[in-house]
């Protein structure tokens, strides 16, 4: 390497869209159960609904502002939404070719219809009619645009139908508008004969019932619209007194902000989007005649119909850890770490370690830091219930966890209630890491218990996110974590810590220097071996420590569930990196650090990605994993992860994808295979020891 080398880079935002195109090619995949592609595809449709309002959004602002600088692949803000533009039209008209030739033909094989007005039955169209005027007619605003009347402010994804009319004394066409609202149900089951099934869509009742709406005036057009805005927090809070109100405030603003997407129905005419279009401002990041129903979020709804579990993923149902035996939690803990793969193994561990602390009348305290919790979450119920049994509980309840902020201060308002001492993060910082620390009294001596996590302290997605965690009474990592809560608490400022590592503070040094020593190591003829399992890699200085490593002829294999800015396979600097990406019916979302360290192996788990955000703008943790057996389990995780053969995508200098190449290889399913290990391994405990060997490829071979 070079002063004067110039690295490829991937654009952060195209990089995602490969994502989102990954997880619409599980809708299209055959061998998914039929209402597991109905579902993947609302997903895809939820994903890009949140790329619009946060990452275009941004991109927006940043010309409006006449930022002007080049971004790692060297693109300028225009140049990246221009780009974004065409590949999110190409992805919008495979998403509905996707719906219209292939999921809708399916559905049909299995007798579910969704029927339009004019393909109606007599006794169909009685039983709208009776629907439309006592369930819809009463919520419904008609808003009529005039001298008198503006334009309204449209509602972030709100579905609409424009409307144009013409009364007995008016010259020119008068614009309408409706909300079509989101309090009632989007499909609506139809009465017919056998056992098949029709459904209608609401936005179809109301359009056939719409003159009820404008009595004496013409319906001349009428189609459906939706505007996505920007709706990314703006909050200044080194000005904000109490930033609880501040971020209540600004919840309010978000369904208002700049627009910057409108979609609207194929048939829509050029009358009302110009209409559109004058009263509004300008959508940046483009308009979409969409050829199909308008926001097929629905259909995640839809999946969760009664009656179609053959048309969905069998149901595994977590699965007890296979490491705690003991049904006292601290005392397991106290007979070796405890490493947890959720959500093969239950969630309901940790959920029971604060239960357990909660009754525990030798816990003295409970702290623990919360991003995003569930909306009937037992881990605050259990906290609440410490409180009240005259425990020291300290939560930190991050206010700035986006698109939760308005669930969490509702829990954050509840704690307080109960008697829990509530922090709402840190100014500048969003609190991300997973920890959870209970002080104990245990013959005359301070026992601290520590949970420590790649996820959410959240029952719901424990349940299809794959994270990793580990329990441990260490007494370095407990008097670690005590100054991690110290810091979040109050004005002490971390030293030194002797297990852990956290960002902003020390996090990116550690990586830093863990991959150097690998370059080392690799240069001194030891070899050199790097895994990172991650959501996302894009911070720029880490990425050009990888090339430099690949250079030194280090072995790197990356597997990188989203973004990935990292260019493998480059001639001269990245031919010793492998990217995968495995999308499945699970969201992979743990983290996980493996450096050869010249055959002393180490392992971490961390909260953080790879990202600026993560290294420099939270608060994060990096946690080894020291016990012997709970690190060949991890590694025999990373084997697998790397031989999977389902649903495994490669990366290629392109910018492309590809499935891996079977030939010769076991079928492997990752996902269904650790459930099942775990399963038959369940009333079998074993020596993790006994895993098949871990063999890093080194230097030299």
């Amino acid at each position: 390497m070079t002063n004067n080398t110039v690295y490829p880079f991937f654009n952060r935002e195209l990089s995602w869209l490969e994502f989102n195109t990954r997880v619409l090619e599980e809708a299209q995949d055959l061998k998914n159960p039929l209402f597991e592609r109905l579902k993947f595809l609302a997903i895809t449709a939820s994903n890009l609904d949140e790329f619009f309002m946060v990452r275009v959004a941004s991109l927006n602002d940043q010309i409006i502002a006449g930022y002007n600088k080049k971004d790692s692949a060297g693109l300028l803000p225009k140049e990246q939404l221009d780009k974004i533009t065409l590949r999110v039209h190409e992805l919008v008209s495979e998403k509905y070719n996707t719906y219209l030739r292939s999921l809708i033909p399916a559905l049909k094989k299995e007798d579910i219809y969704f029927k339009r007005p004019k393909n109606l039955t007599d006794e169909q169209r009685i039983f709208v009619e009776k629907y439309f005027f006592n369930q819809i007619y009463p919520v419904l605003t008609p808003m009529v645009v005039d001298k008198s009347r503006p334009f309204p402010l449209i509602l972030n994804k709100s579905l609409n139908i424009a409307i144009l009319l013409r009364g007995n004394e008016d010259v020119e066409p008068v614009f309408a508008t409706v909300q079509v609202p989101s309090v009632l149900d989007r499909f609506i089951l139809l009465p017919c004969e056998n056992d098949k099934k029709e459904f209608i869509l609401l936005e179809d009742i109301i359009k056939i019932h719409m003159d009820m709406l404008f009595i004496g005036h013409e319906i001349l057009d009428m189609a459906c619209y939706r505007i996505t805005r920007n709706a990314d927090l703006s909050i200044d809070e080194d000005g904000a007194e109490d930033l609880l109100e501040e971020i209540e405030q600004s919840i309010k603003k978000r369904k208002w902000g700049n627009a910057v997407r409108l979609e609207y129905e194929k048939n829509t005419s050029q009358e009302i989007i110009d209409y559109i279009l004058e009263e509004s401002e300008a959508f940046e990041g483009g308009m979409y005649r969409i050829s199909g129903p308008l926001d097929l979020t629905f259909l995640m709804k839809f999946y969760n119909l009664k009656g179609y579990q053959d048309l969905k993923f069998e149901n595994q149902i977590p699965l007890p850890s296979i490491t705690v035996q003991n049904n006292n939690i601290f005392e397991a803990i106290s007979e070796r770490d405890i490493m947890l793969h959720h959500p093969f193994e239950s969630f309901d561990t940790v959920v029971d370690f604060v239960r357990q602390a909660a009754e525990d009348d030798n816990v003295l305290a409970i702290k623990q830091t919360l991003y995003r919790v569930s909306g009937n979450s037992p881990i605050i119920s259990a906290l609440a219930k410490a409180a009240e049994n005259g425990k020291q509980v300290t939560v930190l309840v991050e206010l700035k966890a986006r698109f939760d902020e308005e669930n969490n201060i509702i829990w954050a308002k509840q704690l307080e209630k109960a008697g829990c001492h509530v922090i709402y993060g840190l100014v500048g910082l969003k609190t991300h890491c997973k920890l959870l620390l209970v002080v104990r009294r245990e013959e005359d001596k301070i026992k601290r218990y520590v949970h420590m996590g790649t996820g959410n302290y959240n029952d719901v997605t424990a349940k299809f996110y794959t994270d990793t965690a580990i329990m441990t009474c260490n007494p370095y990592i407990g008097a670690d974590a005590s100054a991690v809560f110290n810091m979040l608490s109050g004005f002490s400022q971390i030293q030194r810590l002797e297990k852990l590592d956290i960002a902003p503070v020390g996090l990116r040094k550690k990586i830093e220097n863990l991959i150097k020593n690998e370059i080392r190591n690799a240069k001194e003829g030891f070899g050199g071996q790097i895994i990172f399992k991650m959501n996302s890699l894009v911070d720029e200085s880490m990425i050009r420590l990888l090339y430099e490593a690949s250079e030194a002829g280090v072995n790197i294999k990356l597997i990188i569930r989203g973004i990935c800015c990292l260019v493998p396979e480059y001639p001269q600097v990245s031919e010793n990196i492998e990217v995968r990406s495995i999308v499945g019916k699970l969201l992979e979302h743990s983290r996980i650090f493996y450096f050869y360290n010249a055959g002393q192996e180490k392992i971490f788990m961390s909260s953080a990605d790879l990202m600026p955000r993560n290294l420099d703008r939270r608060v994060e943790l990096l946690f080894p994993v020291e016990d012997e057996c709970n690190k060949a389990r991890v590694k025999n995780i990373i084997n697998l992860y790397l031989s999977d053969t389902d649903k495994t995508r490669i990366l290629h200098s392109t910018g492309a994808y590809s499935r891996v190449d079977k030939r010769g290889k076991e079928p492997l399913n990752v996902q269904d295979y650790f459930y099942d290990y775990i399963k038959n391994k369940i009333d079998n405990r074993f020596n993790f020891n006994e895993i098949t060997e871990f063999k890093p490829r080194t230097y030299e071979e």
